[in-house]
């Protein structure tokens, strides 16, 4: 087997993820090399994951730390060597297993092996007047004590209120396990069993979400497709803040209400559906209230992601999904005015996701997010022409941003015509308290053990 070096394969990474205009998105890049080195130890793995995530998610405050104590500041840093400052820096005061001393050595070999033997004595300075000052480091805001970039700090500040943002940023640097969905009532004991035999032999750990019989959170999961129950179909890998937008429709009921009296089939359009958890879900609930008289066409701009709701519909054996790649924006002439429902999870910031992808920060933009506010109502005015009169709309959000969420319900509700549905008795108790009067409901990472993600429902009135 090759002999991999940790913290060269680390560096590597984070270069690959940060170059400009270029950069892969980090779980990406996590996935394929553990997938590629995943002959490596667990403890290996671990290492990689953590180094790797943490100097990215921590870059803004390791930046001020160089700034700090470097003659030379971090903008006339050579990339390679700044990369090396940085992930040196966050072993020094986030890994307490690896000492100061052998992160720095090891710092100063990635430089001679990167070709920059000249700079050998510049990063050991930096380094060991950082290791020696690490404990009197004060950050004089928030943007650097979170690391998080000063607009969204603003954003949110103005949006929330300094208390709860504060809380909302502290919560975006607690390391999250993977959520998964059981899909089988009539297994679901013994499949949970398997998975928490199969956890516990490699240190893992699978722990129940009160708030949804069949969610679950699993830890020390590098490579989830090894695990007893995938392959099968026995669960999904899939935020709760998802499945919670899917129960809020009350499929089940809307079908009984109006498909069966009008001996109709239901008719869903999942139209942004990668990677298709929404889509299966919804199959997963009709199917177990018995009802089989459905379609549901799911579709994605990205080939690369029809290819994986294929392969996930396949190994879930969800035969009435039919996956597609089209063009959200484009109105698809034998859909309008056919569906149900229509599940519109649009394009967005991705703001609530920043604890799981790390890199949306740096690469999202205030000028960006016009942009995407502007793509996102292209998007759903087609989505709107799919309803039947009485047709259902889900329309979410995986950001915590009022540009994006509040002001495009109001926006619907005035353009498009499209009346709110309210949808608290169909959620657990736990979360209905955080619906409003206007019948939306915003999940906040730090409150519901999900993603920050937006949920709202609308109906299109019977003439």
């Amino acid at each position: 087997m090759q002999k991999v070096n940790s913290r060269l394969l680390v560096l590597e990474m984070l270069l690959s993820v940060t170059k400009d205009g270029q950069g892969v998105h980090s779980h990406i890049a996590v996935r394929e090399v553990l997938n590629k080195y995943n002959y490596l130890s667990q403890q290996e793995k671990s290492f990689i994951k953590r180094l790797f995530e943490g100097t990215l998610e921590r870059m803004i405050e390791l930046d001020y730390c160089i700034n700090c104590f470097s003659k030379v500041p971090t903008k006339k840093i050579k990339p390679v060597i700044l990369m090396i400052l940085r992930m040196s820096i966050y072993q020094f005061l986030y890994m307490d297993s690896v000492p100061d001393a052998a992160a720095c050595n090891e710092a100063v070999k990635l430089a001679q092996m990167k070709g920059f033997t000249s700079l050998k004595g510049f990063v050991n300075g930096v380094l060991r007047t950082i290791a020696r000052n690490k404990d009197a480091i004060e950050y004089p805001n928030a943007s650097v004590a979170y690391s998080m970039p000063e607009w969204i700090v603003e954003l949110w500040t103005n949006q929330l209120g300094t208390e709860k943002t504060e809380q909302l940023l502290r919560s975006l640097l607690i390391e999250r396990p993977v959520s998964i969905r059981f899909r089988r009532k009539e297994t679901i004991e013994n499949d949970i069993a398997a998975l928490r035999a199969m956890l516990d032999e490699h240190g893992g750990k699978i722990t129940s979400i009160p708030y949804l019989p069949y969610a679950y959170q699993i830890s020390r999961t590098d490579d989830i497709t090894k695990l007893a129950g995938y392959e099968s179909g026995a669960f999904v890998v899939q935020d709760v803040s998802s499945m919670l937008a899917v129960e809020a429709l009350q499929a089940g009921n809307f079908f009984q209400r109006f498909c069966t009296e009008n001996a109709m089939p239901l008719v869903a359009v999942d139209i942004c559906a990668a990677p298709g958890g929404k889509s299966m879900l919804l199959a997963d609930l009709l199917e177990s209230e018995g009802i089989t008289d459905y379609t549901i066409r799911a579709g994605d701009s990205a080939g690369s992601k029809v290819l994986l709701m294929k392969e996930n519909c396949r190994r879930c054996g969800l035969e009435k999904i039919a996956v597609t790649t089209w063009d959200a924006v484009k109105p698809c002439a034998d859909l309008e005015g056919k569906a149900d429902i229509v599940i519109a999870d649009v394009p967005c910031s991705g703001l609530g996701v920043i604890g799981k992808k790390r890199d949306i920060k740096y690469k999202i933009s205030p000028d960006a997010i016009e942009e995407l506010v502007e793509l996102q109502r292209r998007i759903l005015r087609t989505a709107a022409g799919y309803l039947k009169q009485g047709g259902r709309l889900l329309f979410c959000t995986c950001t915590i941003n009022q540009k994006e969420n509040e002001e495009n319900t109001a926006w619907i509700m005035k353009e498009l015509k499209l009346m709110p549905v309210s949808f608290a008795d169909a959620l657990p108790q736990q979360v209905r308290a955080d619906i409003t009067e206007q019948r939306y409901l915003q999940l906040f990472p730090d409150r519901q053990m999900a993603d920050g993600f937006f949920i709202s429902i609308f109906t299109k009135t019977v003439a």
